[in-house]
C-alpha cells in the first residue's frame, strides 16, 4: 500500500516505541480536552471539532514543554 502511494514507511527497531509516543499523547490529549466533552450528531460536527482541537492544540494550548507558553508565543520568542 505504502508503494503505490509512493511513500516510504518509517518505523523504529522492534521493541522501541518512541515513534508512537508524541501521537499517542496528542490523541489522549484531544479525547480529554474535546471529544469526551461533547456528544456529537453528525460526522461533520465531530470532523470540524477535530480540526478546531488541532489549531489550538498548534497554536494557543498552554504547554509545560514550552515554559507555559502556547506554540505561538514561544515562536514570537524566538523572532
Amino acid at each position: 500500500m505504502t508503494q503505490q502511494a509512493g511513500i516510504t514507511q518509517s518505523m523504529s527497531r522492534a521493541g522501541k516505541c518512541i515513534d508512537n509516543g508524541p501521537i499517542e499523547s496528542f490523541w489522549g490529549a484531544l479525547k480529554c480536552e474535546s471529544y469526551y466533552l461533547h456528544t456529537f450528531e453528525e460526522f461533520d460536527e465531530l470532523h470540524d471539532a477535530i480540526r478546531r482541537y488541532i489549531r489550538f492544540y498548534n497554536e494557543l494550548r498552554y504547554q509545560k514543554r514550552l515554559n507555559g507558553l502556547s506554540p505561538l508565543e514561544f515562536r514570537a520568542q524566538a523572532v
